[in-house]
């Protein structure tokens, strides 16, 4: 493994990027209106050829207190600012974020190993729910509700909530902070991220923006804090904080019920992003072209890192043998390399561990009688220096199997078969997680089955599309084990704010509800 990168494509890549983006061969890690970090240093390798990216000052104990303490002050500033006014500075955020577009994407793809087209994809995803948030900005409203007592009006209302704790994965190191801060800002709320330890360097290009347009703007750049460092140091003490009204957690079910049940304690609020178990259904009507690129890109997309991408295949026996085929050959067509590379359509995996468990999956899945299709390697070789790269696996494999019911963040997908529709859903709903489904028909009466309430029991269920590539319009997340909460679009903005029922009386009377006379008229 290369000690620096050098004269590497990685190398001269950072090398240009970095000063555009505020970045430097060592960096401070914490941000609460100022840049600082007295903790332990970490260097961050690339998972592309494994040269050091740069260094980053994590946060101490003491570093924590005063980012959070940071945010708490701003926040009884920022919520007095308008709405519109904040949605102002959301807006200079966006345009900020195109001006960078380019740049911050090939960082996503340096530290992510994410394809460029995924990288840049990423970035606009944060441009996006910047302009929702600015619209928004101009629709926090409440109702208006009858009262059944004469002279009185009663209505609702939606305040500022206060700081909001953000913690993300690896995996979109930046499009889910976006998803999160916009609506918090608009909404009135300052935040403190703690970002992945496997992604520092996106997360403190992605706040050094903002402070800057929060400086331009007049407003306390303390709105955007960062707290980079472990979940020991400051992801649990995060958690805990009674300043903190909402934590929203992104990563791993296991890592969601620890946060959950620790925010719970407290009374605080949790908005929790956890695995996925996704399947997609492929009946005898369905559009096996269009089917196969959708199965394609949500196995095989980021690695098969994404919460959303596509685990479990279910076919109809009619078509099972023509589709596994046309499977088999497509894999054997992905390229998989350099993510810097535009012809690449499959990089490496984020980190040593990640591969470990794709290799200790696939023989699980063999032990249990499994049989592998394609792939299920580890590549090496001069080209894939770094050793995280690896072939995406197709295996025959049933439902029931303990490796099957579990989320292996990897480009594994297990292939089964059905005979009726609702053998199909049983076998799609018969796991623990429920974020993302798909079914693939040309049938009406089998799509509305699907998505009906004895259909899929996921948050988000689509016909003739895949399991992953979700817009930030709908509100994003699922159920079960994958925790219930829901970000970005509809109305997911109320979990970022506090509902008030305000009752005003206009009359000279006090009549109670319900007709209860008190005191004897």
């Amino acid at each position: 493994m290369k000690a620096s990168a050098g004269s590497t494509v990685v190398g001269k890549v950072a090398a240009e990027i970095f000063p555009r983006l505020g970045l430097k061969a060592k960096n401070a890690g914490v941000f609460a209106g100022d840049w600082f970090g007295s903790g332990p240093v970490i260097e961050k390798r690339s998972p592309i050829d494994g040269s050091v990216l740069g260094r980053v000052t994590t946060a101490t104990h003491a570093d924590l207190e005063r980012a959070i303490g940071a945010a708490q002050r701003a926040f009884l500033a920022w919520r007095e600012v308008p709405a519109p006014k904040r949605g102002e500075v959301v807006r200079r955020y966006g345009e900020a974020l195109r001006a960078h577009k380019r740049d911050l994407g090939r960082l996503v793809t340096l530290e992510t190993g994410k394809i460029g087209a995924e990288g840049e994809g990423e970035v606009q995803e944060m441009i996006d729910i910047c302009d929702f948030a600015v619209g928004l900005s101009r629709q926090l409203h409440g109702l208006t509700i009858a009262s059944e007592r004469p002279g009185h009006r009663m209505m609702e209302q939606w305040h500022p909530l206060g700081v909001v704790g953000i913690i993300s994965a690896f995996n979109f190191p930046v499009a889910v902070w976006a998803w999160n801060s916009a609506l918090a800002a608009v909404c009135g709320d300052t935040t403190v991220w703690k970002p992945s330890e496997k992604t520092p360097l996106t997360a403190i290009a992605c706040v050094k923006l903002a402070e800057k347009v929060a400086r331009e703007c007049g407003v306390d750049p303390a709105i955007f804090s960062l707290v980079s460092g472990d979940a020991v140091v400051v992801g649990e003490p995060l958690v805990a904080d009674r300043r903190v009204a909402l934590v929203s957690a992104t990563g791993s079910t296991r890592m969601g019920r620890r946060v959950g049940e620790a925010v719970a304690r407290r009374f605080g609020r949790s908005l929790l992003e956890l695995g996925g178990n996704n399947a997609i259904i492929v009946t005898p009507s369905a559009d096996l072209k269009l089917a196969l690129r959708a199965i394609v890109f949500g196995a095989i997309g980021t690695a098969g890192q994404r919460c959303t991408s596509t685990r479990r295949l279910i076919l109809h026996h009619s078509i099972y043998t023509k589709l596994t085929k046309l499977l088999v050959d497509a894999y054997r067509q992905v390229r998989i390399g350099n993510p810097l590379d535009p012809a690449t359509l499959m990089g490496p995996l984020i980190d040593l561990h990640a591969v470990e468990v794709f290799v200790e999956a696939v023989t699980a899945a063999k032990q249990h009688g499994g049989r592998v299709l394609c792939g299920g390697k580890r590549l090496t070789g001069a080209a894939h220096g770094s050793g995280l790269y690896v072939t995406p696996c197709l295996i025959e494999a049933e439902n029931a199997w303990a490796i099957v019911q579990h989320e292996t963040f990897a480009p594994i997908l297990y292939v089964m078969a059905y005979r009726t529709l609702d053998e199909a859903i049983t076998l799609q709903n018969a796991v623990p997680q429920g974020l993302s489904s798909a079914i693939f028909t040309h049938d009406l009466r089998e799509a509305e089955i699907f998505m009906s309430a004895r259909g899929s029991d996921c948050g988000i269920a689509n016909v003739n599309l895949g399991t992953s590539g979700a817009e930030i319009g709908g509100a994003f997340g699922g159920e079960k084990e994958t925790g219930g909460g829901r970000e970005s679009g509809s109305d997911a903005w109320k979990s970022y704010m506090r509902r008030q029922t305000n009752t005003i009386n206009r009359s000279r009377e006090l009549p109670l509800a319900q007709g209860i006379e008190f005191g004897g008229g």
